[in-house]
């Protein structure tokens, strides 16, 4: 029995396409959309529980989208990384050349080598990539990244 995804119906006239196969974690993740860090001294008790994934203290002012997609892959069943660097997701699962909805995308970002950005992969333009993701703006949101700084696509052999 497959308990780590959901069939979601999709409206409209998509013949074959109908039924879309989408691994769980996208939805635990989708369900967290608008969680936001609370400015000042106080810290929301959710990014807290993300935090607590990867051992980090409850402090919803420093990076935590690794913290995030660890979470959301827990919280689906799977293992995450288990790591507050985002870059650390580079050594999970395996590598995909070409994308599929619920990958795991990383990203460089700032000016150290460790440095970087995390999320699942939602969709592409010619030059984005729609990244579901926590901290983006301090928040869980579907946000755009330029191609250029895209540096892996990881599946994990735990999804379907």
């Amino acid at each position: 029995m497959k308990t780590d995804s959901k069939d979601l119906q999709i409206g409209g006239d998509l013949g074959d396409f109908s039924m879309i196969h989408i691994n769980k974690h996208v939805i635990v993740a989708l369900q967290e959309m608008g969680e936001k860090e609370i400015p000042g001294e106080e810290d929301n008790p959710r990014i807290s529980e993300y935090l607590a994934t990867v051992d980090q203290a409850p402090d919803d002012e420093i990076p935590w989208c690794a913290a995030f997609i660890n979470w959301s892959l827990e919280q689906a069943g799977f293992k995450g990384s288990g790591k507050a660097n985002a870059k650390s997701y580079l050594a999970w699962g395996y590598d995909i050349k070409v994308p599929i909805v619920g990958a795991i995308v990383v990203f460089d970002r700032g000016q150290y080598e460790w440095q970087g950005h995390v999320g699942i992969y939602m969709d592409e333009t010619k030059n984005y990539i729609y990244v579901l993701s926590g901290n983006q703006n301090n928040r869980v949101s579907i946000r755009p990244y330029k191609k250029d700084k895209w540096r892996a696509y990881r599946w994990s052999s735990e999804f379907v």
